[in-house]
């Protein structure tokens, strides 16, 4: 029996069937999802689709990357701010295989993503024919769920188990491949969505007994914390979770992918825990009695060292995939289940409380923090600019409304340590896997999928040149990216690391780099360079007012550093500051 015969539908399709091509099937069947835009390149492989693409283009707006790694991030780009199933596609061979990298990136950062291949024709395959990839065994690590079509007749079911799969429970990346001749096979055709699958259940039922329990640890705490993670986003469990901690008065750190689920002004809020994250929530993750972790996973640059992470705490786990509980940190109570429906049932059970001694505690440290770290990094004396001092003023011209794309690095952590969010759904980043080329292409994605906001991409100049020639589609789709690269002319972050922990042996990672603004100037967008303090502000101001896609360089000190800092395997006690 096919798997793609295990799907259980709900609601029976009352469409009438027609014979039409696998190739208008596959278009047909992303206009029943509704999908509007798709990211990709065309080959020989999967050209019978594109065919049809030009047939149904009022109706569906297909994205020409230079790149396929940029069709897979812009398609990241778009599933993060929107919330709906990013789609990107690609021809066989080289085509399918560039793709990867964006789909283990949506796998580990839980993006829902469906990625269209080609494939040479049924007859060739295990031939290794003309761009012959096994993709599907390639893809099967990073993938939520994969599946090769070789009859037409196979599509329209997998396409939509391919959707329901991707966008449901705790999302991620689908990949189906279609050999050449089920794209030119006719068939008749008829489209159901996919209600179920047999032996999927993606929404674990919560369990009342672990919410009482962790409900009375909570109650009882004198000392609690809470982490939340992307799951609170995903789970579009924001207004939840913010009565959650308001009514227990608990303070909240976030990881990078949680960040702008509550507005950073808020007075909960007590920022960044992990690697480069905020000195007072890493130090007293090992003081706190309760941990309460929502929608994350306890990712090593989280955690630092296990062995001596939160050993005092009782620990509670929301969490939506029954797999990541006790995977890292053992858990005292785990409360399975979709995050917005469990801190709804949660709340009626919480006492209101406010533990001010505790939240002073965080003040104190954040007073240490801001005179060795802060005030260094926003309101510098020295002579070079800082990379915090451009979020500075970037939060003042936005009033931190902008979605902020970063790619991976200094300027990442940079980006996600000063950046002021008011929306949820603004802090756009490669997490764990932690992709360099990520920033460029994902900032297309997010601002065709909310045209109406500013979306800020914030690159190094490394990661930068990794997928700059997406300003190619930039450029032709006239999407209004603000581009912004923090230029140390180095890979600033392995740099850090080499001072810190090689002795300053600078090995590869010193940049003779190009003329980026006479580059972009090419692709025929606005560009600007700034060097100087007194330049900045000027330029933030013009990049923002401008109604176009826009590039602004500027060339920040070479050898700064980010702190704080924990140490690669270090405690997250064991915090520096310098």
């Amino acid at each position: 029996m096919k798997e793609t015969q295990t799907i259980q539908t709900q609601v029976k399709s009352t469409a009438t069937t027609e014979r039409i091509s696998g190739s208008e099937a596959v278009v047909r069947c992303l206009l029943e999802e509704g999908v509007k835009v798709l990211y990709g390149y065309p080959g020989g492989a999967i050209m019978p689709v594109y065919d049809e693409l030009y047939k149904y283009q009022d109706k569906i707006h297909h994205v020409l990357t230079r790149h396929e790694q940029g069709a897979t991030h812009a398609a990241q780009g778009y599933a993060r701010i929107s919330g709906d199933v990013g789609v990107a596609i690609a021809t066989s061979g080289p085509g399918a295989t560039n793709l990867i990298t964006g789909i283990a990136d949506a796998q580990i950062d839980s993006t829902p993503m469906v990625c269209i291949t080609g494939q040479v024709p049924s007859h060739l395959l295990g031939s290794d024919a003309f761009q012959e990839t096994d993709i599907v065994g390639i893809s099967t690590p990073i993938t939520k769920w994969n599946h090769q079509i070789t009859e037409a007749s196979e599509i329209p079911e997998v396409m939509a188990k391919a959707f329901y799969i991707a966008k449901s429970g705790r999302p991620g990346p689908v990949l189906i491949d279609i050999t050449k001749d089920a794209q030119f096979e006719e068939f008749d055709f008829k489209y159901e969505k996919c209600n179920g699958i047999r032996s999927y259940k993606p929404v674990p039922e919560t369990d009342f007994t672990s919410l009482e329990k962790a409900a009375e640890l909570i109650n009882t705490a004198k000392k609690p914390l809470v982490v939340w993670g992307q799951g609170v986003i995903l789970g579009k469990a924001e207004e939840e979770f913010k009565a959650v901690i308001e009514k227990a008065g608990i303070p909240s750190a976030w990881t990078i992918l949680g960040a702008s689920a509550i507005p950073t002004s808020h007075p909960l809020n007590v920022g960044m825990v992990g690697m480069h994250g905020n000195y007072a929530p890493n130090v007293l993750t090992n003081e706190c009695d309760a941990l309460i972790a929502i929608g994350m996973r306890f990712d090593d640059r989280v955690t630092g060292n296990l062995a001596t992470y939160a050993k005092q705490a009782k620990i509670i786990h929301f969490e939506i995939d029954p797999a990541e509980v006790d995977k890292n940190v053992k858990t005292d109570v785990a409360v399975l289940g979709d995050a917005k429906q469990s801190l709804k049932e949660l709340l009626p059970l919480l006492n209101a409380n406010s533990h001010h001694e505790w939240h002073q505690k965080f003040k104190d440290l954040y007073k240490i923090e801001f005179e060795k770290v802060i005030k260094n990094d926003l309101h510098p004396t020295k002579e070079g600019l800082t990379m915090g001092e451009v979020l500075k003023e970037i939060n003042k011209q936005t009033k931190g409304e902008a979605a902020i794309v970063s790619d991976v690095g200094q300027h990442q952590m940079i980006a996600c340590r000063y950046a002021e969010f008011n929306t949820t759904k603004s802090n756009i980043t490669s997490g764990g896997l932690g992709t360099m080329g990520f920033g460029l292409p994902a900032a297309i994605g997010a601002k065709m999928a909310a045209p109406e906001r500013e979306v800020i991409s914030i690159c190094g100049d490394g990661g930068y040149q990794m997928t700059i020639q997406e300003l190619g589609t930039i450029c032709q789709q006239k999407a209004a990216v603000k581009v912004v690269v923090l230029n140390n002319d180095f890979l600033g972050m392995v740099r850090q690391w080499q001072q810190l922990f090689f002795d300053k042996r600078y090995a590869s990672t010193e940049m003779t780099n190009p003329d980026f603004v006479a580059i972009a100037k090419g692709y025929h967008l606005n560009a600007k360079r700034v060097t100087k303090r007194e330049e900045l502000a000027d330029a933030v101001e013009e990049m923002i007012a401008s109604k176009e896609p826009y590039f602004l360089e500027v060339c920040v000190e070479k050898e700064d550093n980010v702190f704080p800092m924990i140490p690669s395997g270090a405690s997250v006690s064991d915090i520096r500051l310098d």
